[in-house]
């Protein structure tokens, strides 16, 4: 089969499309024609590589997929041949302490699909194979780009701002890098839980895609001052909830942007993770810093729910064909991207 693959890390001309051997299914696991797979950040962290993580290589990356399942091992129960599934990207043993209360997360083994697993072991690939614990029903009123990209950023963005931050009707929430994948779908969650999104973003495009997903200010960062323009949108109170995911290039203006007793929930760094912050800020204003992860299977078929009603919509801007990835990290990395992108093998 044909996948992309990087056999070391450094720079897009690492990521070759090749042949590569056809995954073999253990008892429990199925096979997928991959349909559809998307784009998300962990791709790019793989393939520059991160300091105390070892990456499997050679890697596959890809933690999204949508597909048709064509083959089930002799232990699969709840799967059939022809079904056509999305995946839930957390693995774990499914056994301990921590999967037993439903917190996978915590699980000593507990990896990320695509991004920890391998070696060749991820979406960007003709074929795929994943746990059949990790398999659910594709959404039918979605197409199979549609679909495949919405697993990864929505159980994230659930668990950071239902499960995690607790949004309630008339919270201010800070999104940053609202016109993205996860800021996109934070705004919508925002929406409907009745929170006030500010969408903050780079450019009068992204902030039009993210005022008609629902965000109720916006805020251009190359043209505006982010801390500022919080101030004058909440009456100088600050914000109930910043959602973080920038890191290092944001998080003084973040802490800064907080009410007293306010939260900031974090789940990445893509500008760099050493950030500085005022100590004084946290305990004067009695503030709340949460870390946050990939959200539990429970999490995603809850979030689903709301996307086979239509009120929580995919936000796919680009599709390319498999061979292509290099071409569409290259425009991650620039940040020129508005919601997600799709590869299609």
């Amino acid at each position: 089969m044909k996948a992309v693959v990087f056999h070391e890390h450094g720079g897009f001309d690492k990521l070759k499309y090749q042949e590569v051997p056809e995954p073999q299914i253990s008892p429990d696991e199925v096979l997928i024609k991959v349909r559809a797979a998307s784009a998300n950040y962990n791709d790019v962290w793989a393939r520059q590589g991160l300091p105390g993580m070892d990456i499997l290589l050679p890697h596959i990356s890809g933690s999204d997929i949508a597909g048709e399942v064509v083959g089930v091992g002799e232990e699969v129960r709840s799967i059939s041949l022809g079904d056509e599934i999305v995946v839930h990207p957390g693995i774990s043993c499914r056994r301990c302490y921590a999967c037993t209360m439903g917190e996978e997360f915590f699980c000593r083994e507990f990896k990320i699909w695509g991004f920890q697993t391998g070696p060749l072991d991820g979406g960007h690939a003709e074929y795929a194979k994943l746990p059949e614990v990790n398999l659910l029903p594709k959404p039918k009123n979605l197409s199979w780009e549609e679909a495949a990209s919405l697993p990864l950023i929505l159980e994230t963005v659930w668990r950071m701002l239902v499960t995690r931050a607790r949004i309630s009707p008339g919270d201010f929430v800070l999104i940053w890098g609202a016109g993205g994948g996860l800021g996109s779908m934070a705004v919508q969650v925002c929406r409907l839980f009745g929170a006030r999104a500010i969408a903050v973003a780079a450019g009068e495009e992204k902030l039009a895609y993210a005022a008609e997903l629902g965000a109720e200010f916006t805020i251009n960062r190359k043209e505006q001052d982010v801390y500022q323009e919080v101030r004058r949108i909440t009456d100088r109170r600050g914000v109930d909830v910043v959602f973080e995911h920038v890191g290092e290039a944001t998080w003084t203006e973040s802490v800064r942007s907080m009410r007293w007793g306010g939260t900031l929930v974090v789940c990445g760094a893509t500008t760099g993770f050493e950030a500085a912050t005022d100590l004084r800020f946290l305990w004067n204003k009695q503030l709340t810093f949460m870390g946050s992860h990939l959200g539990s299977k429970a999490e995603l078929m809850e979030a689903l729910r709301f996307v086979e009603r239509g009120e929580i919509k995919p936000v796919v801007s680009k599709t390319f064909p498999l061979k292509d990835v290099a071409m569409a990290q290259e425009m991650m990395e620039s940040d020129t991207v508005i919601g997600k992108i799709v590869y299609v093998p």
